[in-house]
């Protein structure tokens, strides 16, 4: 199975990082001073240059071999100029103009400063995919690490999960987790599927029914046969789905690399001009000027521009309640103009409550919830805990239940205070559905039905509750022209109901991992930008798939690591400010950019000489390093607006 990030290189990475501070920060230190031997910081620069920066070399040697130039062709060229120069000043000083300090002036702590800032860079995002697969392997652990099998004597015994085969006979018992994925050939019971299919509610196995393997098991007992084991389990799939998604999917081309695609050779050429030009004077001036126009070029305001405004709106963002994760998602989620909601736990609460209940035969609405409650405080069904808390909730006194029973997937039955109290569906009571209950069944609320003595007194509506404010975003979002669409694992029945609540433009239900994102892609090729939204495992691989995906901050670690942004409190309302707040970084960024360049476009032609005929100007290597750092600082200081 691929790995989503190499841990070997994430290693390496850091080490480097590790190395060049060892050396940098003494090397800066001594850079401020009064005066530092040159030699001295050729020492310490060397190893940063040579060992630690060795990476970002090969990518540049790379992209111009492929005449591919990127920010690594810009970090190689102003480091190796700025280096290279100082240790020409350092071995022969003689050949340059000597400061009143009686030296020549070097830039060895530029040159292993911007080699340790981009590190830091490039360890920061390997970490990040680090974290995803972490998370994707850890789903693994929802299966048991062994299983108890049949054997063909008919003997159960439990063996590691590694060694059940397809074809095994398995005994799932109540409140297991189940270990394959297989089929139910003896009993039946309850299944709790929601985070693989996001069914808020558990489903009903009986013989013949697939089950899959890391649900959990209600309350009565199967026996189920394997068909899928190991690397061919659902979970297993869902692994290498959001992998694959996320390897497949193109990387979006950085401005930074487009402009320096034609700096960096305009940049090359200005340069050797001006070596030439200036030979005419002496090979000293000819380097030094030619150097000046190197060094103006390097890239650190380039390099700050788009991570400092990310940082800038990574801390705003979760002060509005959204995390961004990667610059690409801020750029990503700025185009969107399709937005794909998950149901259970985004756009719902996603914990069943009691909507609704309906009082026949004299009894008071408290007597008829207080029975119920009473009787399934014994059950550990969802609806049952629905119905005790929100008995719980009005201090109304619970009852001692005798005779307690469990009938799976219809309902459950015994004596309250003399009386004989049952609580389940219309299967279970014999009863002929009531027109008013139907009316509440369409709008999304499974139906219990309650019998006091053999006749029916009443019946309750449970239904997982839409969020406050989620019909209040849909709208805000439909406002700014984007298409929303809802994929849920649920039933049609429930998912039409929500989604005629809030509107929703389309609807897709009953869908497994694998189905959610292959409607992902189909949207993606008919030229859409797509943001997905989602909470449960079940949603990892399209939130991995879509261009940019959105995890709700009360999701799993494998959905919230598989997003590029995260809602943090579970807000719909997070997704319409992120969606602003990256349209405002984008700006920031590309201000940042041309802020960058301003001082290279300005400070170039001045360092080639040009005013040197007219006014006898010429632009130093050292003021071209204040040049550099002034840009630096003029980006920060952009950026730092976004705080705002």
């Amino acid at each position: 199975m691929a790995s989503c990030c190499d841990p070997a290189e994430y290693q390496s990475m850091r080490k480097k990082f590790i190395f060049s501070c060892v050396f940098s920060i003494p090397l800066f230190i001594l850079s401020m001073g009064m005066w530092a031997p040159a030699w001295l910081q050729l020492i310490l620069a060397t190893p940063v240059v040579f060992w630690a920066a060795s990476p970002f070399f090969k990518k540049a040697w790379e992209s111009l071999k492929s005449t591919s130039y990127n920010m690594f062709t810009l970090i190689a060229l102003g480091v190796g100029a700025t280096y290279l120069y100082s240790v020409v000043a350092t071995v022969f000083p003689f050949l340059f103009p000597e400061n009143h300090m009686g030296h020549a002036d070097v830039y060895f702590e530029a040159a292993s400063t911007i080699v340790s800032l981009v590190l830091l860079g490039q360890m920061l995002e390997l970490k990040a995919r680090a974290k995803t697969n972490e998370a994707i392997t850890a789903l693994l652990d929802l299966t048991p690490k062994a299983a108890k099998i049949i054997t063909p004597e008919g003997k159960e015994k439990f063996i590691p999960l590694a060694f059940v085969k397809v074809g095994d006979r398995l005994r799932i018992s109540p409140g297991e987790k189940i270990a394959v994925d297989g089929v139910v050939i003896e009993g039946e019971s309850s299944v709790n599927e929601s985070l693989m299919t996001g069914e808020s509610l558990p489903v009903l196995k009986k013989i013949g029914n697939s089950v899959i393997g890391g649900t959990v098991n209600g309350t009565g007992t199967m026996i189920i046969q394997a068909t899928h084991v190991g690397s061919e389990m659902m979970l297993s799939r869902i692994v290498r789905l959001v992998e694959d998604a996320q390897s497949s999917r193109a990387p979006i081309q950085k401005l930074a690399d487009i402009i320096a695609r034609y700096f960096v050779p305009a940049v090359v050429m200005i340069s050797l001009l001006t070596l030439v030009y200036w030979f005419r004077f002496g090979c000293a001036q000819a380097l030094i000027n030619a150097v000046s126009v190197l060094m103006i070029a390097c890239p650190c305001a380039l390099g700050l521009a788009t991570p400092v405004s990310m940082m800038m709106s990574m801390g705003r963002g979760a002060r509005m309640g959204g995390l961004f994760k990667s610059a690409e998602a801020i750029e990503v989620l700025q185009k969107v103009d399709v937005v794909v909601v998950d149901k259970t736990g985004t756009l719902t609460e996603g914990q069943p409550q009691l909507a609704s209940m309906e009082v026949y035969g004299g009894l008071f609405p408290d007597d008829l919830l207080r029975l119920a409650a009473s009787l399934e405080s014994l059950s550990e069904h969802p609806l049952a805990r629905a119905i005790v808390e929100a008995a719980q909730s009005k201090n109304l006194v619970l009852e001692k239940v005798e005779n307690f029973q469990s009938i799976t997937g219809q309902g459950v039955k015994g004596n309250v205070g003399g009386q004989e109290v049952m609580l389940g569906n219309a299967l279970f009571m014999n009863e002929k559905a009531l027109e008013k209950s139907n009316l509440l069944r369409e709008k999304g609320q499974t139906i219990l039905y309650m019998a006091l003595n053999q006749k029916v007194v009443g019946f309750f509506g449970v239904a997982d509750p839409i969020k406050e404010n989620a019909q209040e975003a849909i709208q805000s979002l439909q406002k700014e022209n984007l298409k929303i669409v809802m994929m849920t694992g649920d039933n049609l029945a429930t998912a039409q109901a929500i989604g005629a609540q809030l509107q929703i433009d389309q609807i897709f239900a009953s869908l497994l991992p694998q189905q959610k994102l292959e409607k992902i892609k189909e949207l993606q090729a008919q030229g859409h930008h797509v943001a997905m939204m989602g909470d449960g495992i079940n949603d990892a691989p399209a939130l991995a798939q879509a261009d940019v995906g959105i995890a709700m901050g009360t999701g799993t670690d494998v959905a919230i690591e598989s997003a590029g942004v995260t809602l943090l409190k579970g807000d719909l309302n997070g997704l319409v400010r992120a969606r602003r707040l990256s349209r405002k970084t984008m700006t920031n960024i590309k201000q940042n950019l041309f802020l960058a360049f301003i001082y290279n476009i300005i400070g170039i032609p001045i360092a080639a000489g040009i005013l040197y005929p007219t006014f006898g100007i010429l632009l130093s290597p050292m003021l071209a390093s204040a040049a550099m750092s002034l840009s630096s600082l003029s980006v920060i200081g952009n950026a730092l607006r976004l705080r705002k």
